[in-house]
C-alpha cells in the first residue's frame, strides 16, 4: 500500500484505558500515512512497543472529564507540527487516497453530528484534524472549558473562536469526506470513529479479538443495541452475542 506523506501533521492519542486497542488504532494510521510524529500519552508502562510511536508518560487519565481537560489545556505543549490528528482506540485512517489538501485549510475537521441542525454540526473529536492555532485558542481565558471537549470547541465556544481568533470550522460537505461516525458515509472517507463502525471495518473475528483486549467496555454498553444488530446477521456465533449481553447487563448493575 502506498503511504500518504503528511509532514505537517502529528497523530496523537491520549488514554489510560484500552491502551492495547489504542496502539492498534495508531498502527493502522501509521501503516497508511507517514506523519511528522506519532505520540501516545499514557500512564501505562505495559503496552507493546512500536518504534514509530513515541510514548509520553502522563498522570493517569481517571475520567472522560480529565481526558477533555488534557486535550484542551496540555496537548498543544507537546506538538511541534502545525496540525494534529487526534484518534481514539475505536477510530483510525481508513483510506489515504481520500485525503484532500483542503482539509489543512480548516482549523477543525471532524465527522458531522446528525443530532444538530443549526449549522454547528461539525464535528466529532474521536477522529479529528485540528491546528495548533485552534488548540492555543482553546486556552484563551474567555474559553468556557467543558466536557466533552469536542462539544466545548465546536458548539459552546464556536462563535467566540471564530470571532476572536478567526478559527475556521470545516463545512459539513468537507467533514463528510473526512470521516464518519453516526451516519453511514455516502462515499469512501479518510477515516472514521465509533465502536459501532468497527465490525463493518474489521470484520467480526477481528472485532472480537480487539473487544477482548478492552479493559473499559463502557462505549460498547452504550451502543449495545447497534452492536447486537450487527452481530445478529448469522455471521457471529451465539456465544459472542451472549458475551456482549453479559457485559451489558454487568454494566447496568455497575452504574
Amino acid at each position: 500500500m502506498h503511504r500518504l506523506a503528511l509532514p505537517q501533521v502529528t497523530v496523537c492519542a491520549v488514554t489510560s484505558v484500552n491502551v492495547h486497542a489504542t496502539v492498534k488504532a495508531l498502527q493502522h494510521c501509521l501503516d497508511r500515512v507517514i506523519f511528522a510524529e506519532c505520540l501516545l500519552f499514557t500512564d501505562s508502562a505495559s503496552h507493546e512497543s512500536d518504534e514509530r510511536i513515541r510514548t509520553i508518560p502522563i498522570a493517569r487519565i481517571s475520567s472522560s472529564h480529565a481526558y477533555s481537560d488534557f486535550i484542551l489545556t496540555r496537548l498543544a505543549d507537546f506538538v511541534a507540527s502545525s496540525h494534529i490528528l487526534i484518534v481514539q482506540w475505536d477510530g483510525f485512517v481508513l483510506d489515504p487516497t481520500q485525503w484532500d489538501e483542503v482539509f489543512l485549510g480548516f482549523d477543525y475537521v471532524g465527522a458531522p453530528w446528525p443530532q444538530f441542525h443549526d449549522g454547528h454540526d461539525v464535528g466529532n473529536g474521536g477522529f479529528s484534524l485540528r491546528t495548533r492555532r485552534l488548540m492555543d485558542a482553546c486556552r484563551d481565558p474567555n474559553f468556557r472549558s467543558g466536557h466533552p471537549e469536542d462539544l466545548a470547541i465546536c458548539r459552546v465556544n464556536r462563535r467566540m473562536l471564530e470571532k476572536d481568533h478567526g478559527i475556521r470550522f470545516a463545512d459539513r460537505a468537507t467533514a463528510e469526506r473526512f470521516s464518519f461516525e453516526r451516519e453511514a458515509p455516502a462515499a469512501p472517507t479518510f477515516g472514521f470513529h465509533g465502536i459501532f463502525n468497527l465490525i463493518p471495518v474489521l470484520g467480526v473475528e477481528a472485532f472480537w479479538g480487539l473487544y477482548q483486549s478492552l479493559d473499559d467496555r463502557s462505549t460498547a454498553r452504550v451502543d449495545y443495541p447497534t452492536l447486537m444488530r450487527q452481530l445478529g446477521d448469522g455471521r457471529c456465533p451465539a456465544r459472542r452475542r451472549c458475551e456482549l449481553t453479559k457485559d451489558w447487563v454487568s454494566g447496568l448493575f455497575a452504574r
